[in-house]
């Protein structure tokens, strides 16, 4: 029995690995961004003790929008969405820990 197959046929299924490490390499970014994101919030909602919107006897502060930051860590540039607090200075340590890195890591456009 005979099979059909053209003898040029090369590899079916191709893997593109640059476009692989590129698609990773942006999951890992967008979850780092995501993660010092949400630190943040908790941090000033712990300032506050109160979280964003909510009504309560206990609440210290309240916001005043936020700021957005360019931060290069070696997942690629992310923006860190820094909230602004109305009486208590808000002095984070994740921002605090990141300036102990060399200049480059900081962009200084907003």
């Amino acid at each position: 029995m005979k099979q059909d197959t053209p003898k040029g046929l090369g590899p079916v299924v191709q893997i593109d690995q640059e476009r692989i490490k590129k698609h990773l390499g942006e999951l890992v970014r967008g979850s780092v961004e995501e993660t010092l994101n949400a630190l943040l919030e908790a941090e000033a909602d712990q300032l506050c003790q109160a979280s964003r919107y909510e009504r309560s006897a206990a609440r210290v502060d309240t916001r005043a929008g936020h700021y957005q930051r360019k931060m290069h860590p070696k997942a690629g540039e992310v923006t860190l969405v820094v909230p602004k607090l109305r009486r208590v200075p808000f002095e984070t340590a994740i921002i605090e820990c990141a300036r102990r890195q060399p200049p480059s890591l900081w962009s200084t456009r907003r």
